[in-house]
């Protein structure tokens, strides 16, 4: 197999167990979540899965596709109480996400992966409006 498709198809997987972290992160946070935010952040945080658990399928399908073998080993997910920790980790975690997007997007072009480019587009599209709303509710005065 060409190199630079190994390394794309390494990154992917990178990705892959990122996107399974925080489909484990937005799950945990939903079911510990409390206290005068459980109502907004609870719904919040499940909406979140759905969103994740498709780009991890699409990074899997992806990885097969390009002759590799998609992993099933997530990344490491904090176990967080406070709400505004949960709140700083998921966006740091969605910033790093569209870091590693942007840099797989490159990849893709190289490799005139076209679909994938478009696909990985998207997906930062998804994770920045993610990363928007986090900075949005860590406003809340009441968190500072």
């Amino acid at each position: 197999m060409d190199q630079k498709v190994q390394n794309l198809i390494d990154g992917l997987n990178e990705d892959l167990a990122h996107e399974y972290a925080a489909s484990i992160m937005y799950t945990y946070n939903a079911a510990v979540v409390q206290g005068l935010y459980y109502q907004v952040l609870k719904p919040f945080f499940e909406s979140e899965i759905g969103d994740e658990q498709g780009h991890a399928l699409y990074l899997a399908e992806k990885i097969k596709t390009l002759g590799g073998t998609p992993t099933t080993k997530p990344a490491e997910v904090k176990q967080l109480s406070d709400v505004k920790d949960m709140l700083e980790e998921a966006k740091r975690a969605e910033h790093d996400t569209i870091l590693r997007y942007e840099e797989r997007k490159q990849q893709a072009e190289e490799l005139g992966y076209t679909e994938l480019v478009v696909k990985l587009d998207d997906m930062i599209a998804d994770e920045t409006g993610h990363m928007e709303e986090m900075e949005r509710l860590l406003a809340d005065p009441r968190l500072q």
